[in-house]
């Protein structure tokens, strides 16, 4: 009796299994046809990879300021000097759009400066002594505000965390900006009577130092002169590396010029005006600075409009087609050389390996 009761309990587990394996392979039956009623019913989310990629960034920059034009050394849109090299510090706000574009937002604060005196050989007869012998100078604060937008050479894949270790970038974009070329005033007018301002940084271009504010003749060569504004609009553009220093931090080096639609940064551009034109003996003796170099011995008297004899130097400080003062055939520039680094708002650093 025994042995009949294992017989029964021995095919009761065995259909009890059978029956068990059966329902669950009904079940899975139906968990595959219900998921692949669903997958054939699904039409994919909206992404967020383009809006992981935007971010928006603080940066500070610090740059170097290098002046090419009329008081350069030599002629010629590469000429500058660089121990006139200034400093300029600056404030920006990027915005980040996509994998490659990014907008920046600037202010810089600089200094431009040229000298005929430091910069021009002397002995130099082809160029130089003309330059050393005209002996101009100025200073020009820059105050820039500035909207560009720049493209990365490498992609960035994925969110800020997992941006690329560094990529070179190309940067164009519109400026506008303020700007007021000054000089020291000389001890003495050409007269050799003191100045009040001597010893003083005075604005030029109230001055009207090349006869824009003088009642010129038709037949004078500066004739229709206007003064220059000292708010203009410029081009920059330029290239630049960024680096990755962590998760939120970067550091960039730029080189950029600025095209201009002006050639009086150093306030020099046309030709000398007669300096009887002139109102004031400290607008002629800002205008005509010959006297103060070593050929001053050269100098001849010569009679002006208003009546008064000055000594000057040939071909400097008379009204003549020949007499430039600077050349209004090339603007000037300014070279901006800049290291910036930048925080990304909004963000926090994590202390971790990045995957």
């Amino acid at each position: 009796m025994l042995v009949a009761f294992r017989k029964v309990l021995f095919l009761s587990l065995i259909v009890g299994i059978f029956l068990s394996i059966s329902a669950s392979a009904q079940l899975n039956r139906k968990n595959v046809k219900k998921n692949n009623k669903r997958m054939s019913h699904f039409k994919g989310r909206k992404s967020n990879f383009g809006k992981e990629k935007a971010y928006t960034a603080l940066g500070f920059s610090l740059s170097a300021l290098n002046y090419y034009g009329d008081l350069s050394p030599r002629p010629g849109l590469l000429s500058t000097d660089i121990s006139f090299t200034r400093p300029a510090l600056g404030v920006s706000l990027l915005h980040r759009f996509g994998p490659r574009y990014t907008v920046t937002g600037n202010f810089m604060y600089g200094t431009l400066s040229g000298s005929d005196a430091t910069s021009a050989d002397a002995q130099d007869i082809s160029n130089g002594v003309y330059r050393y012998k005209r002996n101009l100078s100025f200073r020009n604060r820059i105050k820039e505000l500035s909207v560009v937008a720049s493209l990365d050479l490498f992609e960035n894949q994925a969110t800020y965390i997992s941006r690329v270790p560094w990529t070179p970038y190309a940067w164009a974009g519109v400026a506008l900006f303020h700007h007021n070329p000054k000089a020291l005033v000389p001890g003495a007018d050409l007269n050799g009577q003191p100045l009040a301002e001597a010893g003083e940084w005075v604005s030029l271009q109230p001055l009207g130092t090349e006869g824009q504010y003088a009642e010129l003749l038709p037949t004078d060569v500066n004739y229709g002169i206007e003064p220059y504004k000292l708010i203009q609009v410029a081009i920059p553009f330029g290239l630049g590396a960024r680096f990755r220093l962590n998760e939120v931090m970067d550091i960039s080096a730029e080189i950029g010029w600025r095209y201009l639609f002006t050639d009086y940064l150093d306030d020099v551009s046309q030709n000398y005006v007669d300096l009887g034109t002139l109102d004031s003996e400290l607008a002629r003796a800002m205008s005509y600075r010959s006297n103060e170099t070593a050929f001053v011995s050269d100098a001849q008297p010569v009679v002006a409009r208003n009546g008064n004899t000055y000594d000057l130097l040939p071909g400097y400080g008379q009204e003549f087609a020949d007499n430039l003062r600077g050349s209004s055939k090339d603007r000037d520039i300014y070279m901006v050389t800049t290291f910036r680094l930048t925080y990304i708002l909004g963000k926090t650093f994590h202390k971790a390996k990045f995957r």
